[in-house]
């Protein structure tokens, strides 16, 4: 491909996730604040209605706090910062424990309390948001209660013996007998996901509090996957795993393979540890080729849910978060590498996304589809896990590498003419 043709495509990918961002932000900023309890709703279906009864949860919240923080921070519009604002101050009144740290899982319509656990996920998307709305807002104490949940993660939750952190606990912080984060997870001491979240929220973190535990900390979390997490054979992310990192499932996530891929990345990164940088652009690389094994290359193409090898078993669903986070894996394999296959798997996950999961006529994305091309139809549109936060991110890093990109090959053309 020319330096002139590759241009051409970065400016059109990076002009339709710029229309499909404003898109997504616009829908939430329409539908999703509650003008009845404050907030926001905690569930609409797929045909826009709005259940004012359902319960509001801590990460989408602060998924909420995150989304129009970034957005914020990447164009400044003050009806951005003002819906983070909303957020943040909902967050502050009802879901943040005063008396024994954390948050809550979720609260009622009302705001009172509901489930009052502490899943370390839910605290770990809490620091993610608060820091990036520092950024946007540079409200001190937005900045110290994401510090302050930080320090308390590391005294409740951190495994000083193995490293890592356990997966949840009541709300005093003592043992809970069931630790799974939804009724289709395993119930074990550590989990993948759990620590991907919170190499990320640690990663932002970092961005505005240089804190030299807090960089030790992102470090023993990317070793936990280099070490732990990340099958050596398979190059796939071990979902489950007891407190000794003993491996508990073999189910495939295509998802997390690829997400994972850039989140390693980006956090090695920002602490600037060159050797880490180098380990992890391998292991980057090696977990997009992994994830790529669930591309549909025979049907309407995407990225499918889930496979067991244990008994072959293939969940064949695309679910919009799956195609948000490979937009952006396959895209930085892509710049790690400069193999034109990883920028057009990105580029046709984007058409997927284009002509099956975005809803044309009532806005955002769907849930996902089915193996025939049907939409999910009794699904969140919003609600506790259905946030605007995987595909704004998706759009927000396209706009950014995208632009970047173009930097470079405008730079090679000067010194080629």
């Amino acid at each position: 491909m020319s330096t002139i043709q590759l241009s051409s495509r970065l400016r059109a990918y990076k002009k339709e996730v710029k229309q499909e961002l404003d898109n997504i932000l616009d829908y939430w900023l329409q539908y999703a604040p509650d003008n009845i309890n404050g907030g926001f709703i905690g569930k609409i279906d797929n045909d826009n209605v709005g259940d004012y009864t359902a319960p509001k949860g801590a990460v989408l919240n602060a998924r909420i706090l995150w989304s129009f923080s970034a957005a914020y921070n990447l164009e400044a519009k003050e009806v951005y910062l003002e819906a983070a604002g909303r957020a943040y101050n909902y967050i502050q009144e009802h879901l943040i424990d005063e008396e024994f740290g954390g948050v809550f899982w979720t609260v009622n319509a009302e705001g009172k309390l509901l489930n009052t656990k502490k899943q370390v996920y839910a605290i770990a998307f809490t620091i993610y948001g608060l820091s990036e709305y520092y950024i946007a807002s540079k409200n001190e104490d937005a900045k110290s209660k994401a510090i302050q949940l930080y320090e308390l993660l590391v005294d409740k939750a951190f495994d000083r013996r193995q490293t890592g952190y356990f997966e949840a606990f009541t709300r005093e912080w003592d043992e809970l007998p069931d630790l799974r984060l939804s009724l289709k997870d395993a119930n074990e001491k550590k989990t993948m996901n759990t620590h991907l979240h919170v190499l990320e929220a640690y990663t932002t973190l970092y961005l505005v509090w240089r804190n030299e535990g807090l960089k030790r900390q992102i470090q023993l979390l990317i070793r936990n996957f280099l070490d732990h997490i990340i099958d050596p054979e398979t190059r796939h992310l071990v979902l489950f795993l007891d407190e000794n990192w003993t491996k508990k499932s073999d189910i495939i996530s295509y998802g997390h393979d690829i997400e994972a891929a850039w989140l390693l990345l980006e956090a090695a990164e920002a602490i600037e540890d060159q050797d880490l940088i180098l380990k992890v652009r391998n292991a980057s690389i090696a977990l997009t080729q992994a994830a790529a094994e669930g591309f549909d290359l025979e049907v309407k193409g995407g990225l499918y849910y889930e496979f067991a090898p244990s008994d072959h078993h293939l969940i064949t669903e695309k679910h919009w978060w799956v195609q948000a986070e490979a937009m952006v894996g396959f895209f930085n394999a892509y710049q790690l590498s400069g193999n034109e296959f990883f920028l057009n798997r990105s580029l046709k996950v984007w058409d997927f996304i284009k002509n099956s999961i975005l809803d044309k006529e009532n806005g955002e994305w769907t849930w996902g589809v089915l193996d025939d091309g049907s939409v999910m139809m009794n699904q969140d549109k919003v609600g506790l896990w259905k946030c605007p936060y995987h595909n704004s991110r998706a759009c927000i890093e396209i706009i950014k590498r995208a632009t970047a990109m173009e930097e470079t090959v405008k730079n090679v053309n000067q010194i080629m003419n």
